[in-house]
């Protein structure tokens, strides 16, 4: 099957009624990028929960959560990754969320077939439901599992996009986020939440963007009230959900219908520096943006050299690369050439880095 038979194949932007394993043995070889799975957690609820005035605790007793024992729940979890793995695109990753009940089996699991787990991250609820019997900790957190399909894969990281997101500070692995309460939480015809464990929007919309590119398949095996898909179709992004609940279907139809996708240039993301294309300095030299014989200065105003017509430098008779006589001259094991470096204009002194950027900008437009 050729890459485009395959890609018109996918069922994309529809939600599949089915058993997931069942319907996952039917998608094509190596299709998706990404796969976020929410699977039942589960939860061993014994007995109902009440709370101290004795009102009872809606908590997830639903019939799609229990299985009769761990060794059944542990075939189900092979089974089901067993197929995320097939159809994934070799350089695609999975993101499974789970709580304390199941996520150590998930994880156990995901490196028995071979993915490469990548980070763990703690969604630390902002508004948790108290512990009502006050015999353990509030439990305030949910643990979510990022893993490529393989070691060595070459999976999607927005690492510029994240830091933005977190106002210029890299992205740590504990997210501080709300649960779904409010306008947010969907509620059926009779009033009460349809859905027990619908995860919050902001949850998604980290990962999604984190995790994958504009156009992207992201497949959900435990749809839900469909806020993967919401978020996929915000973001630009092509879902495929699973999910054999028919009241979650429709509730998840209905939802998805009133998103509008963001326009295109709302769209881009700050780009990681590795995918920016290469500028060696010699080129601003070789275009005449920098002369030969031209001095240059360290930001700092401590050290000058010169501009050699090879895009080498000479400064204190240290020749080599705009990296190795910054480094050179300042003791350092290494420095960065582009941020190191700046020109006179105009009694100004100007970075060698808008220079590049001026490059790129050219790369860009072509």
């Amino acid at each position: 099957m050729t890459t485009t038979q395959s890609a018109a194949a996918l069922p994309v932007n529809t939600i599949l009624n089915g058993d997931c394993i069942a319907e996952m043995a039917k998608l094509p070889d190596a299709s998706v990028d990404l796969i976020f799975a929410d699977p039942p957690y589960n939860l061993q609820l014994k007995g109902e929960l009440h709370r101290p005035d004795n009102s009872r605790v809606d908590a997830v007793d639903d019939a799609w959560d229990q299985f009769s024992s761990f060794e059944a729940y542990d075939r189900f979890t092979a089974a089901w990754l067993a197929e995320a793995k097939r159809i994934l695109k070799p350089d695609g990753a999975i993101w499974v969320i789970g709580s304390y009940h199941n996520v150590f089996r998930l994880g156990a699991e995901l490196q028995n077939q071979g993915f490469w787990i990548l980070n763990d991250v703690v969604w630390r609820k902002s508004n948790p439901m108290p512990n009502f019997r006050g015999k353990r900790l509030t439990n305030a957190h949910e643990t979510l599992i990022w893993a490529s399909r393989s070691e060595g894969a070459k999976y999607t990281f927005n690492y510029e996009a994240l830091k933005a997101l977190n106002e210029g500070v890299q992205m740590r692995s504990d997210w501080v986020l709300p649960i779904c309460t409010g306008h947010e939480r969907i509620k059926g015809e009779d009033g009460a939440k349809a859905h027990p464990t619908q995860k919050p929007e902001a949850l998604l919309h980290r990962v999604i963007l984190a995790t994958t590119q504009v156009g992207d398949v992201v497949l959900d095996p435990f749809f839900g009230t469909g806020t993967t898909g919401a978020v996929a179709k915000m973001l630009g992004r092509d879902f495929i959900g699973i999910e054999r609940e028919a009241d979650y279907r429709k509730v998840a139809e209905a939802r998805i219908a009133k998103i509008r996708k963001f326009d295109r240039q709302a769209l881009e993301v700050t780009a990681s520096k590795r995918a920016e294309p290469r500028v060696p300095f010699g080129q601003l030299i070789e275009r005449g943006m920098l002369r030969p014989g031209e001095e240059l200065w360290s930001l700092n105003g401590r050290h000058k050299a010169k501009v050699r017509a090879d895009g080498t430098l000479i400064g204190d008779d240290i020749k080599g690369s705009i990296h190795q006589v910054g480094a050179a001259l300042e003791g350092a094991p290494s420095c960065n050439g582009w941020t190191y470096w700046a020109f006179k204009r105009d009694g100004k002194m100007v970075p060698i880095d808008l220079l590049r950027q001026q490059i790129r900008a050219e790369m860009h437009a072509h």
